[in-house]
Formats: C-alpha cells, structure tokens, sequence
C-alpha cells in the first residue's frame, strides 16, 4: 500500500473552534482540580485510590470475578463516602470559587461596596497597635474584612462597636483582661468584635514553630477573603495572612504600604504571593 493511500484511509476528524474551547476549558478544570487535590488531604487518598484502580484491572486481566464482583458493589456506597469524608475540603474548593472575580464582578451577593473602605487613620492605627504589641511581646490577632462579610464569625464573640484607634486595640489584647482571648474584627473604621472565635487551617504546611493564634490566622483567610494580622506573644514578630498564604515576620513599612494598597481594592491570593516574592526578593524574613 502506498502512503498516499495510506493517509487517504486514515480518518482525522475536524476540530472546529467549540472543540478547542471544550479542551481547554476541561484541561482548566482538570488543573485546578489536581491542583486543589494535591493541597490537600485527598492527595494521599488520591494515590490509595491509583493503587486499587491498577489492583482491580489486574483482577479483570486475569478474571477474579470475586474481586471484581465485590469492587463494582462498593464503587457507589465509596463515593458518598469521600462526598462525607471530604466535606470541609470541598466546602472550601467552593467557598474558594466563589470569590473568585470572574464570579463576584457579576454577581454580588450582599458584600459591602467600595465606598466602605477603611481609611488612612486606621492603616496607621492597626500598624502602630501591632507593632507596639509585638515590642512587649502581647500576642494579637486582627482580622481586617474585605468583601465577604463575617458576620458568622462576628457572632461568636463580643459585640465592640468602636471606631479604630491603637488604644482600643492595644486595651484588647492586653494580659488578663475579658476581651484578649480571641480574635477581633475589623469591619471599615471600626472595631465590631472582639474574642471571636476563628476556624483552626489544618495544613500541614504551617511551620511547627507557629502556635494555635497563626493556625487560627491561617484558617479565617482559607475561608474568607479577610486580611489577618498575627502578632506572636512568644517572638513579638507580626505576621500576615491571605488565602491561606502566610508572611512571617513582615516589617512596619511594608505592611502600611500593602494596608493603604487594600483602601481601595482587593488582597487576593495572587496579588499576596507577588508581593511575598518582591518582599523575599529584597531579602526579608518571610
């Protein structure tokens, strides 16, 4: 045969433009689907699963109709069980898509507007109130809201309602006092709660040094789109978070700089990581 007639009799199916849209939409998702998995618990699940697939095509290469027969029995009842399993992965994979921009510039679902910003004042009160903290060692936690409202978490503590100074913050978190257990919100120019109560991140990637008030920092910006500022009691070094994505140990001017950036638009996650990347560049602890 010759190649001519060889390539005539091949079939090659026409891609028309819907067909590369498709692809790339399902190699999008795909990504961000290993991506999500690979962050979390269901990484090592996902490798057990891998394993039992080979097992059971192994089964079926050499006919073990037992095996085989016990394995399509218990595919249904497995899923509804990694659906119970991974519940709160999976909560925070939609939580996540859903503050995305590509979904919040069309729809708004109740978050505050643009116009309700925090201002220059209080910037400058929050960076003097943790820094003056963190020269006496007085642990802190502060979370700054930003579009997603966090009334949820609002309602686990104690209702302040106070315009943003350095002194109410530093009254707060002072030792021994009713309110300094917990986190405090910050809601525009005004302090709305204290001793809340923040969900605990369970990623292993959190550095063994850091305590439950860093893990609990962490946990809130997993969840939310919040700014969350961490002040050690044990080194005294502020710390902050966005999406699950931590700087350590940041310096007074940079943290200003980036708080002033927020009055007027998002942190997110990957406006965070290029800054973390400028702040690694320039040779800071992070």
């Amino acid at each position: 045969m010759s190649l001519e007639k060889y390539l005539s009799s091949l079939y090659i199916p026409r891609i028309s433009w819907s067909d590369i849209i498709e692809i790339i939409i399902i190699a999008f998702v795909i990504y961000n689907v290993l991506v999500w998995i690979k962050n979390t618990k269901a990484w090592a699940l996902l490798k057990g699963i891998i394993i039992v697939v080979v097992f059971a095509l192994f089964a079926y290469v050499l006919n073990l109709k037992t095996i085989l027969w016990i394995a399509s029995k218990t595919i249904s009842v497995g899923i509804i069980a990694l659906v119970i399993i991974f519940q709160p992965e999976l909560r925070r994979a939609l939580e996540q898509l859903g503050r995305k921009r590509i979904v919040t510039s069309f729809i708004n679902f109740g978050e505050r507007t643009k116009n309700e910003r925090f201002s220059s004042d209080t910037v400058n009160a929050i960076v003097r109130a943790c820094y003056e903290m963190g020269a006496v060692y007085t642990g802190a936690l502060i979370v700054i809201e930003q579009d997603m409202i966090l009334d949820e978490y609002e309602r686990t503590g104690i209702e302040v309602d106070g315009i943003v100074t350095s002194q109410l913050l530093i009254n707060i978190f002072e030792h021994n006092t009713p309110l300094h257990d917990g986190a405090v919100i910050v809601r525009g120019d005004r302090v709305v709660a204290a001793t809340c109560y923040l969900p605990l991140s369970d990623s292993t990637n959190i550095n063994k040094a850091l305590g439950t008030r860093h893990r609990a920092g962490l946990g809130i910006s997993e969840v939310t789109d919040c700014i969350t500022l961490i002040v050690s009691e044990e080194t005294g070094k502020v710390s902050v978070a966005v999406g699950g994505e931590l700087i350590h140990d940041i310096d007074e001017d940079s943290l200003r700089n980036k708080l002033e950036y927020t009055r007027n638009r998002n942190m997110d996650v990957k406006s965070f990581r290029l800054w973390r990347g400028r702040l690694r560049n320039e040779g800071k602890d992070i």
